[in-house]
């Protein structure tokens, strides 16, 4: 279909995309069956240190507690999408303050991007050059829902353009897509991360309130996350990707497809295929449910 054998050729890895259950019943199941993590936690190797003999004995000196390094700061985007977590609590997303929540519910779309153009709820207003509130049809089946924006999103005020953009383009012809007609694409914070760095699941709260409404204004029949924090936005739950592939996930009624950030596959070629697999699972659950509300 259109651009979709192109795209398709581009990739170095090509999967069948999994079945989608005909059983509503059998595809609520799927959904509620836990996720165990697809890569297993090795053990950390621990290199042999030479300790030189000392030519006079000393009093062995009682035990000391073991000091904690500090973590760092931030993850770099250049960790594989992939990377084992360890265990998260049951919502990861710090609570934004209700009243503030309950204010930005009630928002028409002018409002609303006026509003996250003067956001100041967490750090990230501090170093952006201009909020990016999201693009496209407003009244759309289609929601993609990105990480943040980066250095020339936060130039222009546009999510997804350079060759992220370029290459999510191609994803979306892949389909028989176009930007702005019956898609709409977000991102799951309005302000662009210093550095590029992956959102702080802090960051995300706070800009989850506007998410909602976006996507309460939209009422999109497919939400699509690119990417971890995307996953992380639309499902408060810290998923891998590789366990959240192929399932259909919920966000409040609506289906959740979880497949990599067009980024993950610039520096990733070889998940190209997988990223195919997704598109073409999404597209039959999107017939799926234009078929469900065609019958009610």
């Amino acid at each position: 279909m259109g651009l979709g054998p192109i795209w398709r050729l581009r990739t170095a890895v090509d999967e069948e995309s999994p079945a989608l259950p005909d059983d509503p019943a059998a595809v609520q199941a799927e959904s509620a069956a836990p996720m165990a993590p697809d890569i297993a936690p090795r053990a950390p190797s621990v290199a042999a240190v030479p300790v030189a003999a000392k030519a006079v004995a000393e009093p062995v000196a009682p035990p000391r507690r073991a000091v904690q390094p500090p973590a760092t700061a931030s993850r770099s985007r250049s960790f594989a999408e992939d990377s084992p977590r360890p265990a998260q609590p049951a919502s990861v997303v710090a609570m934004p303050d209700p009243a503030r929540s309950a204010r930005i519910a009630t928002l028409d779309w002018t409002s609303l991007e006026a509003d996250m153009r003067a956001c100041n709820a967490c750090v990230l207003c501090e170093r952006r050059k201009q909020a990016v509130p999201g693009v496209g049809d407003r009244q759309a089946s289609w929601m993609f829902v990105g990480e943040g924006p980066g250095s020339e999103e936060d130039q222009r005020g546009e999510p997804f353009v350079g060759q992220a953009g370029r290459l999510l383009d191609n994803m979306l012809a892949a389909i028989g897509l176009r930007r702005g007609e019956n898609v709409y694409i977000a991102n799951a914070v309005k302000c662009r991360p210093p550095h590029n760095r992956t959102p702080a699941a802090a960051e995300i709260g706070a800009c989850r309130p506007y998410l909602e409404r976006q996507i309460a204004l939209v009422q999109p029949k497919v939400l699509v996350a690119l990417g971890r924090p995307a996953a992380l936005a639309l499902l408060d739950n810290e998923v891998s990707i590789g366990a959240a592939r192929g399932r259909n996930l919920d966000y409040r009624g609506i289906p959740v497809v979880v497949t990599y950030h067009p980024a993950y596959l610039l520096r990733n070629p070889q998940d190209k295929g997988k990223a195919w697999a997704d598109l073409c699972f999404a597209r039959r659950l999107m017939a799926k449910q234009t078929e469900r509300a065609e019958k009610s």
